[in-house]
């Protein structure tokens, strides 16, 4: 930290006229030529001038500052040469990045959305609703794009490249199994990337142990039972959702 006591640059020079705004195009100049040869310009300046330097660059660097009148130049001389022409992608190149894209797309969709479609209900007693969103065709994916591989180093499912089968099937099977995720609605990036993580690197299937798994149960159990204390109004409902609970974890201490 910078000694209080120490004026600034810009405390020591603020009160002096020739910084007024109607003499900036002087003030440039001189800038100008110092930047090119600092010992063309008044004593007066240079000492000016090299206090700037001592400011941190807009980067936060310590960068010095560079003569500006070669730069105004470089893009004088190319406008002078045209305008500057876009390359469109088209064709097949056009193609393969929208389908890049799609690919984003549908992992996106499965985070977002995928608990929507996991099989929840043991008694199925109810169709699972038709959510488009997971499907490639909504992406405009065919079958046969089905063994083209594509980037997936955004997941965490072990491979930086999968094919859209294999990569449908690991999405499928995180987010639409017996067990059913939601974390998207977090603003946290960090929360987000840890619960993928879990998530997706076991397919929400982790290897436990049976001590494991009965440390599971038991907090499941103890969720359960701080909840119906809480609301004694749906302590019926939370008792069927316990009993539910321990009969679905039955065969993870089994």
């Amino acid at each position: 930290m910078s000694d209080s006591s120490t004026p600034s640059a810009y405390t020591a020079y603020q009160g002096n006229t020739y910084l007024f705004g109607g003499n900036a195009p002087y003030v440039e100049e001189m800038y100008e030529n110092y930047l090119s040869n600092p010992g063309s310009v008044p004593d007066n300046w240079r000492s000016y001038f090299d206090a700037l330097q001592n400011v941190p660059a807009a980067d936060g660097t310590n960068a010095r500052d560079v003569p500006h009148l070669p730069v105004i130049n470089a893009f004088a001389e190319r406008a002078k040469q045209g305008t500057t022409k876009v390359v469109v992608a088209s064709g097949a190149d056009s193609e393969l990045g929208r389908k890049r894209t799609a690919v984003q797309q549908l992992i996106a969709a499965y985070r977002n959305v995928g608990a929507r479609w996991a099989d929840l209900d043991p008694l199925k007693r109810a169709e699972r609703p038709s959510i488009p969103e997971l499907e490639p065709s909504f992406y405009g994916f065919a079958d046969a794009d089905l063994e083209t591989v594509f980037n997936t180093s955004n997941t965490f499912f072990g491979k930086d490249t999968m094919s859209l089968r294999d990569l449908l099937n690991a999405l499928r099977e995180t987010y639409c199994g017996t067990m059913g995720a939601e974390y998207m609605y977090t603003t946290d990036q960090n929360h987000k990337r840890w619960w993928q993580q879990r998530l997706e690197s076991a397919r929400t299937n982790p290897k436990l142990s049976a001590e494991q798994k009965k440390h599971v149960l038991n907090r499941l159990t103890a969720a359960e039972g701080s909840s119906a204390s809480c609301t004694p109004s749906t302590s019926a409902r939370s008792a069927s959702r316990s009993k539910a609970a321990r009969a679905s974890s039955s065969r993870w201490t089994s």
